[in-house]
Order: structure tokens, then sequence, then C-alpha cells
């Protein structure tokens, strides 16, 4: 498997706040700088009130958006409500915007908010530890020893791509990668292609290689309900009144926001939100899709919104062309030539596009952080992520985990989860500041209440009762572990101001 080389960004890695670039000593260590690590800079440099520093693996910033690079990459979610409140973007150029020009605004953002002294790229976390003596966060890097007060765990969930387990995928002998490590150097013109996966990357990507190549053979294990996709430029007379008028991207804001909230009812199953959304997807199917044979194929038979509800107005069209063919089962093997499908069709391919997602529910830094007993997190969430508050796990003293435990969301978007989030973790911070406490702590009792308030939530939802499989829940528990289940707002309410009578607080040792 190939992994592209990434453009480094432009900037002055040089470190600021110590003498001695192997052993730096701060009072926040930020892991990762995508949306969620960058907002959280961003609101500590406008403080001005604790320091820190940002280790991002990669030799760019933008996290999801910088890794995904295939053709029609491009947000779901409109682009003046996928961003920060508190960096509004006038100029966006249409109301879903590509993934290109989601990265440059976190990039601007990343220069223009003055973050260029406190990132470290290329500078892999490899191993974490607490020092209960010196009640520090020691993070090991290949550049040296980065310590702080405080940890802030902020890869999300689209960090590390997932592998199917197909048998000989060593064997294949033709070109074969991850849709989030799209190898450029490929060529697909007039190649017999495979893509396997019908998620959000799948829906964007068949499209816009359709007409390069000779053949298409999409390996469906599910079909996905499609919505249409609303999408246009904004005029330059649009942008110039979203740039003099503030109140104007506010009000926008707030009209997509309510929108899009609206449709959790649906994932609440209840009526007429339900069987109303679900006939806005069929009707779009069977207007785009005509043979009736391909549309039952294309029919999904579970419960909308138990997978991601995309939307797509050249997904279907796609699919109807004359060299593509819509295999109903999952791939299940490859040879050296051919691609072996559960249903045991097997087809010639050139190449194979894994659009098989993410590794969500176990997320593969847990091994590497290791808490006050010593033991890592993986092991404290062997039967899935537990959290309080969906930030804080016991047992890791002053951490913080943001867009982790149950903060995806299905309906709306997660920077306004990841907002809350980041107030929660500068409502903390104060908290200690002004008080002198040197430890927080999640009570064990606490986190117990807060899961089991999120298992009684999402009983009957359709994460939980659509029949279908989705990676949601985690199938070591069968708990719902990576979606919040309620309104976005509901989590604002409840998780976004620091709640110490749920900590264990040690106070500050003095000398």
């Amino acid at each position: 498997m190939i992994t592209p080389g990434r453009r480094p960004m432009p900037l002055d890695r040089r470190p600021p706040l110590s003498s001695n670039a192997t052993d730096l000593e701060v009072d926040v260590v930020i892991v990762g700088a995508g949306f969620a690590g960058l907002g959280l800079a961003i609101r500590l440099q406008r403080r001005s009130e604790q320091s820190f520093v940002v280790l991002e693996r990669a030799g760019d910033v933008g996290g999801t958006w910088r890794d995904n690079t295939y053709p029609g990459v491009a947000c779901d979610v409109p682009s003046h409500l996928y961003s920060y409140s508190f960096l509004p973007n006038p100029n966006w150029s249409r109301v879903y915007s590509p993934g290109s020009e989601i990265l440059d605004y976190l990039r601007r953002a990343a220069e223009n908010e003055g973050l260029t002294p406190h990132l470290r790229l290329d500078t892999e976390m490899t191993g974490a530890h607490w020092d209960s003596r010196r009640r520090r966060w020691v993070v090991e890097t290949p550049r040296g020893i980065y310590r702080g007060r405080f940890l802030v765990v902020a890869t999300g969930h689209l960090a590390d791509e997932r592998l199917p387990d197909v048998r000989g995928i060593e064997d294949f002998e033709g070109t074969i990668f991850h849709s989030a490590r799209w190898n450029h150097e490929a060529s697909l013109a007039n190649r017999r292609v495979g893509v396997v996966g019908t998620g959000a990357s799948a829906i964007q990507i068949v499209p816009s290689i359709v007409d390069v190549v000779s053949r298409l053979v999409l390996f469906q294990r599910s079909a996905p309900y499609v919505n249409p996709r609303r999408d246009r430029l904004y005029s330059d007379g649009e942008r110039r009144m979203f740039a003099r008028d503030p109140e104007t991207r506010r009000a926008l804001r707030a009209d997509l926001f309510w929108t899009f909230e609206a449709s959790y009812a649906a994932r609440r199953k209840l009526e007429p939100y339900l069987s109303t959304a679900k006939r806005v997807a069929l009707d779009h199917l069977h207007a785009q899709v005509s043979d009736p044979d391909l549309r039952r194929r294309l029919t999904p038979d579970y419960e909308l919104g138990c997978k991601r509800v995309l939307v797509s107005n050249d997904y279907y069209p796609a699919l109807t062309k004359p060299h593509v063919t819509v295999e109903d089962a999952a791939l299940a093997r490859l040879t050296p030539t051919e691609a072996v499908s559960a249903a045991g069709n097997a087809y010639e391919l050139d190449c194979v596009i894994l659009a098989t997602g993410f590794e969500a529910t176990e997320p593969r830094v847990a091994p590497l952080i290791r808490g006050a007993d010593g033991r890592p997190l993986a092991d404290h969430w062997m039967n899935g992520m537990r959290s309080l508050d969906s930030i804080a796990v016991p047992g890791f003293p002053n951490m913080f985990v943001l867009d982790g435990p149950n903060t995806g969301l299905g309906h709306n978007s997660v920077i306004f989860v990841i907002e809350a989030q980041i107030d929660y973790v500068l409502s903390a911070l104060r908290f200690a500041a002004l008080r002198g406490v040197g430890t927080i702590e999640p009570r064990r009792s606490a986190a117990i209440e807060y899961t089991e308030f999120l298992r009684r939530r999402s009983a009957g939802t359709v994460w939980l009762d659509g029949g279908c499989r989705n990676w949601y829940v985690d199938p070591r528990s069968g708990d719902l572990t990576v979606v919040w289940p309620d309104f976005a707002h509901a989590f604002r309410e409840r998780n976004a101001v620091f709640a110490p009578e749920r900590y264990v607080l040690t106070q500050e040792a003095t000398t």
C-alpha cells in the first residue's frame, strides 16, 4: 500500500518556549492539528493564560482534510456551519466546499492566529504516561520529550484508515490503496477499477473517476440512503455581503444549524419525521435510476439514519453507466488478478480502492497512553470507549479527549460539538488556575452514571435499532460509543462547562 507524500506547510518549527527542544515543558500538550486541536490552540492563544504546544505526526495541519485528497473530496455539511463560529469565513466558494478549500481555511487559521511557534509538525506521539510524582504528562516523540500539566488528545475519529479483512490482499498484483491515502502516482485512465465501500468517500470517488476508467465495479455490502445535494456557488455579491455584514453570516449559520437539528427526530424513529425523511431519499433514488433491478439493489434494507445519510447528485447517475457494475456483496478475497465477492462473483481488476472508513471505535492512539495505574487507555476501553462528559476518563488525571467517545453527530455539524468541548477544557483550566488545583480526575461513579445515561438515551434510536451494522457501535459491547445520541444543542447544554463536583481534585503542591 502506497502512502503519497504530503507537501509540508511552510511553518517555522523553532521551539519558542524552551531552549532545550528535547525536553520541553508547557501547561498544555495538544496531540493532533485537525479541527479539534487547532480550535483549542486558537482559543488558548487568544487567552494567553497557559503555555501550550501542538504535536502533529504529519507535515501539515488539517487532519482528515489533509489526509483525504481523493478526487471529488468535499464536505457533506454546509461550509458556513462546518467552520469555527469564532473564526467565520465570508468567502466560502459554495454551499458545500471542496476539501482543498477547507484545508486552506485551517492553514490560514493556524498562521493568522499565531500558532506557528506552537506547532511541532512531523512529531508523532509514540507514547505518553502520567508521572504521578511530578503530576505531569510525559509525551514521547522521535523529536524529544514534551511534558505538560495537561494532555489533550485531539486525534479524532477519522485519523486512521480501516482495512477490510480480505483474504489474499497481499497477493493482488495490481494497485491497491485506501481512499484516505490516495496514490496520485497511479493513473486510472482506461483501467479496470474496483471501489470497495458505499460510504461518504465512495459516493464522491465513484462519480469523479467513472468517466476515466474502462470498467468500474462497486462492491456494496449495503446500500446507503442518499439525499439530493442542494449545492451551488455563492455569488460575488453574497460573499461581499457576508464580509460586510456579520449578522448575515450568523443568521445563515443559525438557519443551517436548526434545519439540521430538526432531523434528529428521525434518528429517534419518531413519525412523521422518519417516513418524511425516507421519502426524500427514496424519491431521489427513483428520480435518478430508472432500471428496476438496479433501483432494487440500491434500495437500503435498513432504517434511515442507521448509517450516515449521504448527499449526492451524481452518485446514482454514475452507477447507471454501461461500464459500471454494482456488485451487491462485499469483497471477500483477492487473487493476483481478480477480486471475488462474498457472492462468489469474480472480476479482473487493475486497481482496487478501499473506501472502507476509519478505526473509530478502537482509536490507534489508545494503546500509546498510560494512565496513573500504568495501564494503557486501550485496556480501560477493552469493552468500548467510556468517559465522563464525553471528554475525560477515570484513571487519567488532567487528560481530556476531544472528538472522542460519543461526540460524533449523525445529523449535524461536529464542529458545534468540538467547540462545546473546547469551552469545557478552557473552563477546567481556568478553574484549576484560580483554585490552585494540581490534578483533576473524573470520579468513577460519575463516569458510570454518564455511561448509563448514554445507554438509556441510545435505546430505541436508529443506530441501535435500525437493522444495520454501523461504525458507531462498538462490536465488543454493543454500546453506541461514537455518536452522541441526542440533539446537538443538548450536548452543549450538558457538556460545555467543567463540573468540578464530578471530579476528584488535588491541590497543587507547594514548595
